[in-house]
């Protein structure tokens, strides 16, 4: 996951986003379970690497992560 971020290290203008979606993606009382973070659940997960990758083990790479925020941003501009 580390690797991952690290293209969004590098454009904090997606630094807002990257928020947004943690929130919107959060497991309800995250706040209640370890690893105490807002992060989605791990269906949810599972979910997304197999319609991005075709296989749940696939590790997200940075450029996908990247583009998908860039979608959300573009996305949360339409509405």
């Amino acid at each position: 996951m580390i690797r991952a971020l690290g293209g969004l290290v590098r454009r904090p203008g997606l630094w807002p986003t990257a928020f947004r979606q943690a929130r919107r993606t959060a497991t309800p009382g995250w706040w209640k379970r370890r690893p105490f973070l807002p992060v989605p659940s791990g269906a949810y997960l599972e979910f997304r690497l197999v319609t991005q990758y075709g296989e749940a083990t696939h590790r997200p790479e940075s450029d996908d992560v990247v583009t998908y925020l860039q979608w959300c941003r573009e996305w949360d501009r339409t509405k």
